[in-house]
């Protein structure tokens, strides 16, 4: 039964970027909270690294160094984490939690690493974690995977998870740019961090991959699950030739329940130019779901930013709000009930695109498959070209091939005399 709630006391740690956001959002809905909630929703208080002398766009009064402000006061119910990394914030979620206080968090880093022990202190404590503006931003896909889509065995979950790798491939794409000028773009309109290592090797995104791979096949998968391969090695000539061969190159998180395991990846990925992802361009993310009773669905939206993140973070807030109100907790927690096991990356099986500089002469192109054809490797689609100076550039879209066979073919061919690179080697989706 509903009841008549004093309004629900909250604390944000964090003022960065995502928290000044919450911070924004809650006082813009303040005036009709009740209404959404079922109660008024008020900040207590805020946890800042240090206090400003001034800072315009926060009551000054709400501001606080010491996080035992938060965790011992008992009117606050709500604790949202928008620190980010995994330390402090581990040890301040627990401790939030364990002192009966639910927590609402963005934090893809700890989650995709210790996102069980938070669930279950949360199960032990009879209080919520939530974390949906954890993957896409303000794209719900958390919610969906484990409510929504309940009823799917999911099979497959990919997308584009990283606005600043998916705006540098656009400008490449879009502008002929090459990688480090497309980079200085991005960092100039603030999509790239100072360091934006995080963001170009894939890591951000496996992360992301992660947490989803194991909210929709149900089984435990951490970052260390995840292989990552960022888009630094990309060029403008490979962009080119994918053009030609009728593919964009995207930054890909893909997910696959398959009969023999589960594999979790993030790499640049070609793929065809009718498939929905190949439109999603700039800072836009994309994630692409296939369940055995749905089909196909996809979301789509703004994957990162102050306002689009809080508005993941404040739907968690309210939802557990609700929850205070009728004195229950959120439905769904640890949804990791199966053990499946986790394949290689040289188990995977994928097409490959390659790009190569050999010798232009006669039956060089006839080594070249016969090479691979010897590690069970065939030849989909292919371009040759001169290279000047004697030598070829040879371009070609494989079948669907295990990748230990088709590394194997690629290292034989690197010892040969009449091959003087590999230039490029790029998964494509299939």
């Amino acid at each position: 039964m509903k009841k008549e709630m004093k309004p629900i006391q909250l604390a944000i740690m964090g003022a960065g970027t995502v928290g000044g956001g919450v911070y924004k959002l809650l006082q813009m809905r303040k005036d009709d909270m009740y209404l959404r909630a079922g109660t008024d929703i008020e900040i207590k208080k805020i946890l800042v690294k240090s206090i400003p002398e001034t800072r315009k766009d926060v009551d000054a009064s709400l501001l606080t160094e010491n996080f035992e402000d938060i965790v011992n006061d008992e009117s606050i119910q709500i604790v949202v984490e928008v620190m980010g990394g995994i330390e402090p914030a581990r040890t301040f979620i627990l401790r939030c939690l364990n002192a009966g206080k639910s927590v609402v968090t963005a934090n893809k880093d700890l989650i995709a690493v210790h996102g069980r022990e938070l669930l279950d202190a949360a199960e032990a404590n009879h209080v919520d974690f939530l974390f949906e503006a954890s993957c896409a931003g303000g794209i719900p896909i958390i919610r969906p995977l484990k409510e929504c889509l309940v009823g799917n065995d999911i099979t497959e979950i990919m997308g584009i998870v990283n606005g600043t790798t998916n705006y540098i491939l656009t400008k490449m794409d879009q502008e002929n740019m090459e990688f480090d000028e497309a980079l200085a773009k991005a960092t100039e309109l603030g999509y790239a961090e100072a360091d934006p290592t995080a963001d170009v090797e894939g890591l951000d995104a496996g992360r992301k991959m992660a947490i989803m791979g194991s909210i929709g096949f149900h089984s435990r998968i951490t970052f260390d699950d995840v292989y990552t391969e960022g888009i630094t090695h990309i060029t403008s000539k490979d962009i080119k030739y994918a053009k030609d061969m009728d593919c964009v190159i995207k930054l890909l998180g893909i997910a696959r329940h398959t009969e023999s395991g589960v594999e979790v990846r993030v790499h640049p990925t070609l793929i065809r130019k009718d498939h929905p992802l190949a439109s999603v361009n700039d800072v836009f993310n994309a994630v692409f779901v296939h369940g055995d009773a749905v089909d196909d669905t996809m979301f789509y939206g703004r994957g990162a930013g102050e306002l689009p993140t809080a508005s993941a973070v404040v739907g968690d807030v309210i939802e557990v709000a609700r929850n205070i109100i009728y004195g229950c907790l959120s439905r769904v927690g640890c949804s990791c009930y199966k053990e499946l096991p986790i394949k290689g990356i040289g188990d995977i099986e994928s097409k490959y695109f390659v790009r190569m500089i050999v010798s232009d002469c006669a039956g060089v192109l006839g080594n070249v498959a016969s090479i691979l054809g010897n590690n069970h490797v065939s030849i989909e689609q292919i371009i040759q070209r001169p290279a000047g100076d004697g030598m070829a550039e040879i371009v070609a879209i494989t079948d669907v091939v295990q990748e230990k066979n088709f590394k194997a073919a690629m290292q034989t061919l690197s010892d040969m005399s009449f091959v003087q690179e590999i230039s490029s080697m790029i998964r494509v989706y299939a």
